[in-house]
């Protein structure tokens, strides 16, 4: 699977450590839209929204992993493109990374940098790209819904 990673310099050292996690443990293609450099006056929409920007185009076929400081203003930049189901994980329980798949088919996940270890950050990650979506009708249901709006 093709996974494209974005973040500004929150959460650059994160992203660097998942970009090699992701290609080299779990098996994955990794396309780095930035940042290549730490530059602390950088601005996240600018990065989100290149892997939005992928994700919406093949919503099926690619995922993306955003970080940011907190990941939430991340997510909503990501939630603006049709077609992107992103969620946010900045710690606490896992069930929210394996519901985000089985029932919202959620292909953007979106880490608060700067409240996980990289740890906790690739743990989430590992779950996040294993879980598949569950099928059922009444979450095929509800996404169309989502799909539906605007």
């Amino acid at each position: 699977m093709k996974i494209f990673l974005a973040t500004d310099h929150a959460g650059f050292e994160m992203k660097e450590a998942l970009a090699a996690f992701v290609k080299k443990d779990l098996g994955h293609e990794v396309v780095d839209l930035g940042a290549h450099t730490f530059d602390p006056l950088d601005d996240y929409p600018d990065f989100i929204a290149l892997a939005a920007g992928e994700v919406s185009r093949d919503p099926k076929g690619a995922f993306g992993i955003v970080l940011g400081g907190s990941g939430e203003g991340e997510a909503m930049v990501a939630n603006r493109f049709k077609n992107v189901r992103c969620t946010v994980y900045y710690g606490g329980s896992l069930d929210i990374i394996r519901l985000s798949r089985e029932h919202n088919d959620a292909n953007i996940l979106s880490l608060g940098a700067r409240l996980l270890s990289i740890d906790e950050a690739k743990s989430a990650v590992k779950l996040w790209l294993e879980t598949k979506f569950s099928g059922d009708e009444r979450h095929v249901r509800r996404i169309k819904k989502i799909e539906a709006i605007g």
